[in-house]
């Protein structure tokens, strides 16, 4: 296993993100019509235990929750424990904090999530996360650290990091915004008693929205963990959304689906350390699967690309469904 990737030997570039596993409602296109009509809390733990034993026995070994993620973390803790997959550097784990989960298991609340990245909120979430998955996550990511929070300039944060740190935890941020390569920028720049505590970083990049891809390289370059996030856009990059022709006509000539392009993407980026999958059903991650079978053309594929700013505000127009 490299410090880099944290991966074991021979596993997968692919992780697994439970964003659209743990809860009810999320932003992914047709995840409500994806859980069918049974969203209890059984339903959805057996959905999501389904999703991970697909995913363990195609080999993945990363799995990547967060506190507002619904019930993601007990539903992987409780996972890891049934399966047996507890010894260590067999199941690798990242988790964040910085999100609250407020829709109580309602798809129509007018608020999910509130964002709040001060001491207090990190001091609530850390023992949460380790009561819910039963263990240290390998990985603690600030979750959508950006300029405005103030939170990578923030000494009271930064010195419990650097604490978490030392205990042998890796910390670091996730990005989302028009900004990512600014945020990312700024957060290799930390320093707590001269060291940077910080060493891995998840954004979003896919063919649409490619923008922090040189900071992501100069972080890779620096030694940090690279994680992608949203590699499919939430779906816009798969048949459920309105597959942009280039991405289409892809898929077609290599006999695969256009979330597998739009992953092999990713994956051809050299400062990928794990790409993450957002499966929400066995289904769905068999196709994504199907990137590490196949070479997408970046060439042809270059055409995709949108102003930051153009896919920042679309995402944000997506529905919770």
């Amino acid at each position: 296993m490299t410090s880099r990737t944290l991966l074991p030997g021979g596993a997968p570039r692919l992780g697994l993100g439970l964003a659209a596993l743990g809860r009810p409602g999320y932003i992914n296109l047709g995840h409500g019509s994806d859980l069918g009509e049974h969203k209890d809390i059984q339903s959805m733990r057996a959905n999501a235990w389904a999703v991970l034993d697909a995913a363990w026995d195609a080999g993945i070994r990363y799995f990547d929750a967060a506190r507002s993620y619904g019930l993601a973390e007990q539903f992987l803790g409780d996972w890891l424990r049934e399966r047996g997959h507890t010894a260590p550097m067999t199941a690798m784990v990242g988790s964040k904090w910085g999100y609250t989960y407020v829709a109580d298991w309602r798809t129509d609340a007018a608020t999910h999530e509130v964002k709040s990245h001060d001491l207090a909120t990190l001091e609530r979430q850390w023992p949460e996360t380790l009561a819910a998955l039963g263990r240290r996550p390998d990985l603690y990511l600030i979750h959508s650290a950006t300029l405005e929070t103030g939170v990578l300039t923030d000494p009271a944060v930064l010195g419990r990091l650097a604490e978490l740190a030392a205990t042998g935890v890796r910390v670091g941020l996730s990005t989302s915004g028009p900004r990512q390569a600014d945020t990312i920028y700024q957060a290799l720049d930390v320093r707590v008693d001269g060291v940077n505590p910080l060493s891995v970083v998840q954004a979003t990049w896919n063919l649409l929205e490619p923008s922090a891809g040189e900071a992501l390289a100069e972080a890779h370059a620096a030694g940090w963990t690279v994680v992608v996030k949203e590699a499919v856009a939430n779906g816009r990059l798969s048949a459920l959304g309105d597959v942009p022709p280039a991405l289409g006509a892809q898929a077609g000539v290599l006999g695969t689906s256009p979330d597998a392009v739009a992953l092999a993407a990713v994956l051809a980026q050299p400062w990928a350390d794990v790409v993450l999958s957002g499966a929400t059903t066995c289904k769905q991650l068999g196709e994504n699967l199907g990137a590490l079978k196949i070479q997408a053309d970046l060439v042809a594929l270059g055409a995709l690309r949108q102003t930051p700013e153009s896919y920042w505000q679309a995402r944000s127009g997506l529905a919770w469904n």
